[in-house]
């Protein structure tokens, strides 16, 4: 099982907390709103240009999953370098205050570092599509294997993650 954070080596952006009041180290509590979400953006880097992309996605309890075209900027960067960054984030609203400077973002949110992998056997593939496809319908499906040759699907091995919320 992946850590919930890893002491970062030097440089590294998962760094200590400014409001550790609002940071999660529940593990139970980062994996439920990593459960509860549909979407995940993930930030890629294409030498010194940000590059940042919503995709569905499923967690199994120690790696991510996403799918994707064949082809495409997000694979192209990912082929040159595979490490990405992941933001998930769930209950959104507002914490209003007496004072308009005061209102803050109600949030729980889980941010990490992994590095993308493609998944090149066919069950595997299968498995994955099947746990993102769960997440948006209850009904067993095929995959017609023109599909899955136009389909792409990549894991996130989890490096390090972080919980935070507020307003909670």
């Amino acid at each position: 099982m992946h850590p919930i954070t890893a002491h970062p080596a030097q440089g590294h952006p998962h760094g200590a907390m400014r409001r550790d009041d609002r940071e999660i180290t529940d593990r139970a509590e980062i994996d439920e709103i990593l459960a509860s979400s549909k979407v995940m953006y993930i930030a890629l880097a294409d030498g010194d240009m940000p590059f940042m992309v919503p995709v569905f996605y499923a967690w199994d309890g120690s790696a991510l999953y996403f799918h994707s075209a064949r082809a495409g900027t997000k694979i192209a960067i990912i082929k040159q370098n595979n490490n990405l960054c992941f933001a998930i984030s769930t209950e959104h609203g507002v914490v209003e205050s007496e004072v308009i400077c005061n209102f803050e973002a109600r949030h729980r949110t889980v941010i990490g570092f992994g590095k993308a992998v493609f998944i090149e056997q066919e069950q595997e593939k299968i498995a994955a599509l099947n746990l993102i496809v769960a997440r948006f319908s209850d009904k067993a499906w095929q995959f017609p294997p023109e599909n899955l040759r136009a389909t792409r699907v990549l894991r996130v091995d989890v490096i390090s993650m972080k919980g935070k919320k507020h307003g909670f």
